[in-house]
């Protein structure tokens, strides 16, 4: 919703400077920014190797305006914000848990269930008349055609689902199926992360933030002050590790984000390395070895042969990739290879 905070902690998180202000629709325009995983094993590589650049994975963010009850019908920015995230692959939902009566609330006043409500709600009724939208396309043309027939079914069972104020994302069988139909872009297929805006109190109270988190279960829910984010802001890792503690704080909302999408979204990254550069890539939990050459180009992919794979754990270890290779730490590995997160891979391919 409007003045939640999500200005605030889209800079602190991304190190940016979007407009963030005391009213309703402060952000009109989306603001992007593009942010590393943070992974502490690149720099370590880097040492082993002699490597010239790192280059870690990155997220993008996105922060666009707030959605208030009515948007599906237009109201405040509604229309805007909707088409804003039909192209994302995950809504981060942040919720205001926070009292302080000089931030405005667009309701007066806060109330995390009936806000989340609110939003789903309206995600919910965006969706119903997208779905209308296609049913009345296709009713007339499904009469002579029963693959239209089929999928006019479909439509009428998420229907069912969203009248139910059940997201589909909630329902795997149907959101499998309806992924099918991709010119929809429906909102409530899209997996949501829950991040409560918390006081500093909240923060270190984990009987309050366990209360916060039964509202969402069993989706993905983080907590953050934005204003010890906005003091983290430009501190050293040692000064910023010293104020989290101070909180009773481990992690700062940043890699809690990123580790809430990477699950959410069933990630998990591999390693390249070699003198030239230290990278990190993104693939799909369960992902082949030709699929995550993939990523690295499609060429890798369709010339695949094999891949030279050393866990990152023996190659620290060993102290340098021949050691880890004398010491039988470094295998080859071939198409049907899923790959594991602590993976560092060489590929062999031909074109």
């Amino acid at each position: 919703m409007p003045n939640v905070g999500k200005s605030t902690l889209f800079n602190a998180l991304t190190d940016a400077d979007a407009l963030a202000a005391n009213y309703p629709f402060a952000t009109i325009e989306p603001n992007t920014g593009i942010v590393p995983v943070p992974d502490e094993r690149l720099e370590k590589l880097k040492n082993v190797y002699g490597s010239q650049k790192i280059l870690p994975a990155t997220v993008t963010f996105v922060d666009i305006a707030g959605l208030v009850a009515g948007a599906s019908k237009g109201e405040g920015l509604g229309n805007k914000f909707l088409a804003n995230i039909r192209e994302c692959d995950a809504v981060v939902h942040v919720v205001r848990a926070f009292s302080d009566s000089d931030v405005v609330h667009v309701d007066e006043t806060h109330d995390p269930k009936r806000d989340i409500e609110t939003i789903n709600t309206e995600l919910a009724l965006a969706d119903l008349q997208t779905l209308d939208s296609r049913r009345s396309m296709l009713e007339k043309k499904a009469k002579s055609d029963p693959k239209l027939k089929s999928e006019v079914d479909l439509l009428d069972e998420a229907r069912g689902i969203l009248n139910q104020g059940i997201p589909l994302y909630s329902n795997p069988m149907v959101h499998r199926r309806m992924s099918t139909v991709e010119s929809l872009q429906l909102l409530t297929t899209k997996p949501i992360i829950y991040l409560f805006n918390v006081d500093e109190e909240t923060l270190a109270d984990d009987s309050k933030t366990q209360n916060l988190r039964k509202l969402v279960a069993p989706a993905q829910a983080t907590f953050v002050c934005a204003k010890l984010e906005e003091e983290l802001k430009g501190l050293v890792p040692e000064e910023a590790a010293e104020l989290l503690e101070s909180y009773g704080v481990t992690e700062a909302g940043l890699p809690q984000l990123i580790h809430a999408a990477y699950d959410t979204l069933g990630l998990q990254s591999y390693l390249t390395a070699g003198p030239k550069e230290i990278r990190a890539w993104t693939i799909k939990k369960g992902s082949t070895g030709p699929q995550a050459a993939g990523v690295i180009h499609t060429d890798f992919e369709r010339g695949f042969i094999a891949a030279q794979v050393v866990d990152y754990d023996d190659l620290i270890a060993a102290g340098s990739e021949a050691a880890a290779k004398s010491a039988g730490k470094i295998r080859t590995e071939g198409k049907d290879y899923v790959m594991q997160p602590g993976d560092v891979v060489e590929f062999r391919f031909n074109v």
